[in-house]
């Protein structure tokens, strides 16, 4: 394994590029545009894919008030706003336990790359089991976490302002953490939905949470198992789950009453579900699962429409990325290699090996976007692992 890695790492750093699959490369592209082969849409589609297949690894340089804890910190997880104009992250800390930051991603332009790690050292020592951004203020105004409890401290879900690390918008005043007593969650997610304004989800075991941030108000809903993966749909009144049986489904949040006739769709995986993403058009679901099974379902068949192989996973709880705009899905896998699809035919168009050593406790964290940086950024993939970050830019 570790042979095979460096390897390939040997192989990227010598060519600079990956080659891309047979007939797929610009000058044909190209010429099967002008023959009037390829539409504009699918020219655009293939020119993305075969950028990705080319992206080239750089390192970048993270700058800190405490330069002694980037050396020593290990990343646990990224994850970038939507805009892509920051990180939240979590590093596990040598004394035990986390500390989380912000790196913002404004200077993240080449030839230089270089980003600034702001940290608030209050809040540190609890694990996270969960976390995405939320919209509470403004757009991506709070994180959301669920941390575990230590000692005599219960588990609870977290809303922190992300003001308390840096702040990104003039009219922003620091803000107040916010937590709420929900023990041993598996899972959340912040809803944009009109039809569960200010709420989030929790997944627990057996059962689902709905809370108010606002009021307070909180609906429950039983399930038959641990509940591990969440989204809200934008549109439709629907909250997805993947659960460790297999099964996703979705509830109807206008259904009130919590008794039945809320499970508005059901789909099953062979294995516990880890990840579940919802397209845009809200028509198709992806999901990945403890088997390394990557399934983009058809939401009005409840059919499976496309597989996506070669993911590697035996029991970690690892998402998926769904990228529409650059038509990819992005999956890092249990033997650490980061792995790029197609999104439409399913094919894979990159196998990215860590730049560490392989090893199931520092499994790369990555997030991909269309605009690194902001609004003025190019797409890319921040890739981060031990103490480092990385990033493959578009050539």
């Amino acid at each position: 394994m570790e042979h095979k890695r460096l390897q390939l790492l040997e192989e990227e750093d010598r060519q600079r590029k990956k080659i891309a699959r047979l007939g797929f490369n610009a000058s044909s592209l190209l010429q099967k545009r002008k023959l009037g082969f390829l539409n504009a849409t699918s020219y655009c589609r293939l020119a993305h894919e075969l950028r990705v297949s080319c992206m080239q690894r750089e390192k970048v340089q993270i700058h800190s008030s405490d330069p002694s804890a980037l050396a020593n910190d290990r990343f646990n997880l990224i994850l970038a706003d939507t805009n892509s104009d920051r990180l939240f992250t979590v590093n596990d800390v040598r004394v035990g336990g986390s500390k989380y930051g912000i790196i913002s991603l404004r200077g993240l332009k080449a030839p230089t790359l270089r980003v600034h790690m702001h940290e608030n050292l209050y809040f540190t020592n609890r694990k996270v089991n969960s976390v995405c951004w939320a919209s509470l203020n403004h757009l991506d105004s709070h994180i959301l976490l669920c941390l575990l409890g230590i000692a005599e401290t219960p588990g609870c879900a977290t809303l922190l302002p992300a003001s308390l690390f840096v702040n990104s918008h003039s009219g922003d005043r620091p803000g107040m953490l916010c937590s709420f007593r929900i023990p041993g969650a598996w899972s959340c997610a912040w809803s944009l939905n009109v039809q569960a304004d200010n709420c989030f989800s929790t997944g627990l075991s057996r059962w689902v949470l709905v809370t108010n941030v606002v009021t307070g108000h909180r609906l429950s809903f039983g399930t038959s198992s641990d509940v591990l993966a969440q989204q809200f749909a934008l549109m439709a009144p629907l909250l997805f789950n993947g659960c460790r049986s297999g099964e996703i489904f979705a509830i109807d949040l206008r259904c009130r009453n919590q008794g039945k006739g809320w499970k508005a769709t059901c789909l099953f995986h062979d294995s516990a579900v880890t990840s579940v993403k919802i397209l845009q058009a809200e028509q198709c679901l992806m999901a990945s699962d403890m088997a390394g099974t990557i399934k983009l379902w058809d939401l009005r068949t409840t059919k499976c429409i496309r597989q996506y192989e070669g993911h590697v996973n035996e029991y970690a709880h690892l998402p998926v990325h769904v990228h529409e705009e650059e038509g990819i899905v992005v999956a890092v896998g249990q033997d650490c290699y980061t792995r790029i699809w197609s999104l439409h035919d399913a094919h894979l168009l990159r196998t990215i090996p860590s730049p560490h050593p392989t090893s199931r406790t520092n499994i790369p964290s990555v997030a991909f976007s269309s605009r690194l940086g902001g609004s003025q950024g190019a797409p890319g993939l921040l890739m981060a692992v031990q103490q480092d970050l990385y990033c493959f830019s578009y050539s």
